[in-house]
């Protein structure tokens, strides 16, 4: 059997180890993919951690994958070896319970994903469905695109479904791994887009992204600045701070919305009458599928966005996944495949 390189997690809040594997081998409707490319995001500490329930482990993590088809297994029609994919949090459906017949993939009741209920792309080698597969285009780096399957796709299409429209004030809370993606994506779709954040320091950062105006939250309302503006029709919560969210509701225009993609154990707060009186909501945004990701895949690439990365070799994610759970990565951190 061949051997592969991979990094997993032995069991719930152990440390990450590096360790050889047999190379797996796909079974009906998935293919094999030689990974050459895997960004390391904060919720592959849900496998790291054992958030969810009925994780399997050993489990390798990982699911901002770009790399090549090696293997196809029987039934798959519409890849084939030798194609470049990418595989992101979306790990497929079954196609057949209600919420797909509706056609809400991201809630099928298999409830599938990359890196937490099948091996990621921390290895040489993986496993995926064939309808979880993007297919990559031509001109884009495995090393520098990685992020975009997740990272990506959540501000991208979170954006673009918020029902803002060109030339409407969108805020973006939080220039970090997702906030600077969001702030380019805001600005390239025609939005006025005003970043948020604690430092003054971020504000060259945030206009060099793509911002017409900054706030400094540590030092002003945001709320109150917004509401000079006009309110925000979108604010874009990508900032893990449920008391950061609370705290700009206020500065939504009547029927605006608060789109939820930074994932936080602490609540969200609104006082009912903010919500009554002025018609706004506050909604959370699953990423996307398959075609959400090769969308923002395209679109990046026309628009000129790119993701700010510090690249490592396989053997040093562990490095390279405290880095990033310390807020050190400067914006997100990649593994690359050597060989």
């Amino acid at each position: 059997m061949m051997k592969m390189r991979a990094v997993q997690v032995p069991r719930p809040g152990a440390p990450l180890e590096l360790v050889e594997r047999e190379v797996p081998e796909p079974g009906p409707g998935t293919v094999r993919i030689k990974v050459e490319a895997c960004g390391v995001c904060h919720s592959d500490s849900i496998t790291v951690d054992g958030l969810m329930p009925n994780i399997e482990y050993p489990r390798i993590p990982g699911h901002e994958v770009v790399g090549t088809i090696d293997a196809v297994g029987a039934g798959v029609t519409d890849f084939a070896a030798g194609q470049r994919v990418g595989v992101g949090w979306h790990g497929g459906q079954d196609g057949r319970c209600d919420a797909c017949r509706r056609g809400n993939f991201f809630a099928c009741r298999l409830r599938l994903v990359t890196g937490v209920t099948s091996d990621g792309g921390y290895a040489e080698y993986m496993i995926a469905r064939s309808e979880a597969l993007a297919r990559f285009p031509d001109g884009l780096s495995p090393a520098s695109a990685a992020p975009l399957l997740c990272a990506g796709v959540t501000t991208f299409n979170a954006l673009r479904n918020s029902g803002a429209r060109p030339g409407d004030l969108v805020a973006v809370l939080g220039i970090g791994g997702l906030g600077h993606l969001a702030v380019q994506y805001a600005a390239k779709m025609g939005f006025f887009t005003v970043a948020i954040a604690r430092h003054r320091d971020t504000e060259p950062l945030a206009r060099e992204l793509g911002a017409s105006l900054f706030i400094e939250s540590s030092t002003s309302d945001a709320a109150t600045e917004l509401a000079k503006l006009g309110g925000a029709q979108v604010i874009l919560g990508t900032a893990p701070s449920g008391k950061a969210m609370s705290a700009l509701l206020p500065g939504l225009a009547p029927n605006g919305r608060l789109l939820v993609i930074g994932a936080s154990a602490e609540p969200i707060e609104a006082p009912p009458a903010l919500l009554i009186f002025n018609s706004i909501s506050i909604d959370g945004w699953y990423s996307g599928t398959a075609i959400d990701s090769e969308d923002t895949l395209r679109f990046t690439q026309q628009a000129g966005v790119r993701s700010t990365n510090e690249v490592f070799p396989l053997e040093r994610a562990a490095e390279a996944y405290q880095r990033m759970m310390s807020g050190r990565a400067r914006f997100r951190d990649v593994l690359v495949m050597s060989g």
